[in-house]
């Protein structure tokens, strides 16, 4: 059961065998969608049917193109990562999307800014997707749950997100822009080749770290 609006309400429901990790760019045609469908690719790889495993993956847009479909050089970056477009239509961003979030990760710092700024309790958990794999690659997997014990990659995921947010005032970035990914909108696609294999390499520790499971080389 969602919620309902407004400022100040408390976070997801963490009671529930459910996981939601939602991804934040500006217009949810570019950044966003691709790394929505990066990060699904990459969790059937390593748990088959991410459902199974409690995990949802969604995105939204600050400035969201409400029912766009992806643009067209976003949906080539995800077919040359074998990843799926199919279906993808664009969302703007809700309160009801944050406050069904476990794990919030934005494409930029004013990204993260603006949804902290929607209220729902969200600083704890949202983060940018650069600042998050900075801060998993400093966690000990050996501290977090198994995912094969009961709770499985539900728990493990919410205790990974508690573990990164202790360290978020510890393990700061080496510069202002180490941080964001940049928008490829109205680029050419070998700009978009390169965003996507950004998105790319900061997904991969991050799903290892959720799961528990390194990618199949």
């Amino acid at each position: 059961m969602i919620a309902p609006q407004g400022r100040g309400i408390a976070g997801p429901d963490t009671t529930t065998d459910t996981f939601r990790i939602l991804h934040v760019s500006t217009g949810n045609v570019c950044r966003s969608p691709i790394t929505e469908r990066l990060t699904r690719h990459a969790l059937a790889h390593r748990l088959g049917d991410p459902a199974t495993g409690g995990l949802v993956v969604e995105s939204a847009g600050t400035w969201g193109h409400e029912g766009a479909p992806m643009e067209a050089h976003a949906a080539t970056v995800l077919a040359d990562f074998g990843a799926d477009a199919q279906g993808f239509t664009g969302r703007e961003l809700l309160d009801e999307h944050v406050i069904r979030a476990d794990l919030v990760l934005t494409a930029t710092r004013d990204h993260r800014a603006q949804v902290i700024s929607m209220g729902h309790s969200a600083g704890l958990r949202t983060f940018t997707l650069k600042e998050f794999t900075r801060l998993v690659r400093a966690i000990d997997p050996a501290t977090l749950p198994d995912p094969e014990e009961a709770g499985g990659v539900v728990d493990r995921a919410r205790a990974l997100v508690q573990a990164a947010a202790a360290l978020r005032g510890w393990l700061l970035a080496p510069n202002a822009e180490a941080d964001e990914v940049h928008d490829p909108y109205g680029a050419p696609i070998t700009f978009f080749r390169s965003i996507g294999d950004e998105i790319n390499q900061a997904l991969d520790p991050v799903v290892t770290a959720l799961t528990g499971v390194p990618a199949r080389s």
